[in-house]
């Protein structure tokens, strides 16, 4: 099929994703890189920036990423610029442009802000909040269960497909970033719970489907297992939950438990020791008073 024509610069920016597929990314990932180039493309049109990416300098970036602080926070801009990286070393290997007007330029500085993490008491709370009848009940808690025994990302959660699962083994094989797969340990509770969802799973209108969470139009999306977790947040009187409070809420007990950073990083699926620092420090000083208190070290005297 023939295609329209269009400016160098959005062909450029189609040429880019094509390359990004042949990669075999995954296509969140592929979302982010295009998704910012096109955010760039249409502020430099905008503000008058030069159309042809071999005519575009440092100075036009560094406008673009002041936008971005300005409008979102240091991380989200920090994330843009690394992925508009990417667009101009793709440049740069394609011969379009010499050399890549973001060579020598650092990122955002980002001052990481622990994310709070639910406590024990709040996780009971929305265990007990999903005791009913309902196909809706055995799926949030299932979910939700999942969530505090894997701390897996929500996609991998919405990735999950039946077959993914064996309880008998106490497993579920979760499918992580650039398409990773590993298996994750599911305690006796879960499976219990998961038990019952599949169950009532096998009586659901689209029970024929891969896909483990079902809703009422068939997958249990990403926003919709979001959604649910603030419905059930607000029933127990919690403000606002996220479902990646989970990874870090799981960090922290894992190492407040007493369990090895190294394990942590493999349960996690973490290739760096860095993301079990960053995911750990959400409530690092509560560990610290627990060893103090568990040490006893002026008691000793």
């Amino acid at each position: 099929m023939q295609e329209t024509s269009s400016p160098p610069f959005d062909g450029l920016i189609t040429s880019h994703r094509r390359s990004l597929r042949a990669r075999n990314l995954s296509p969140r990932t592929i979302h982010a890189y295009i998704s910012t180039a096109e955010r760039f493309a249409a502020f430099g049109a905008e503000h008058g920036h030069p159309g042809r990416v071999e005519d575009l300098r440092r100075e036009h970036v560094e406008e673009f990423l002041l936008d971005q602080l300005e409008r979102h926070t240091a991380s989200t801009a920090a994330t843009r610029f690394r992925c508009l990286q990417q667009f101009f070393r793709y440049a740069e290997e394609e011969g379009e442009i010499e050399k890549s007007p973001m060579a020598g330029m650092s990122p955002p500085l980002v001052v990481d802000k622990p994310v709070p993490v639910l406590s024990d008491d709040s996780l009971r709370s929305l265990v007990q909040a999903c005791r009913g009848k309902a196909f809706e009940d055995h799926r949030d808690l299932a979910i939700i269960r999942t969530f505090i025994d894997t701390g897996m990302r929500l996609a991998s959660m919405t990735g999950i497909h039946v077959d993914h699962l064996d309880l008998d083994a106490q497993v579920v094989l979760i499918t992580g970033k650039g398409n990773r797969q590993q298996y994750a340990r599911i305690g006796s509770k879960a499976v219990a719970d998961l038990d019952r969802y599949l169950r009532a799973r096998g009586r659901h209108r689209y029970a024929d489907e891969p896909w483990l969470w079902l809703g009422g139009k068939g997958r249990f999306t990403d926003s919709g297992i979001a959604q649910m977790l603030s419905r059930r947040a607000a029933t127990i009187g919690i403000d606002h939950i996220h479902p990646h409070q989970f990874r870090h809420t799981f960090a922290h007990r894992w190492l407040a438990a007493g369990g090895s950073e190294g394990d942590l990083q493999i349960a996690a699926g973490w290739r760096s020791s860095q993301m079990v620092a960053r995911y750990g420090a959400s409530a690092k000083v509560e560990r610290a008073m627990a060893a103090a208190d568990r040490l006893g070290l002026g008691d000793a005297i």
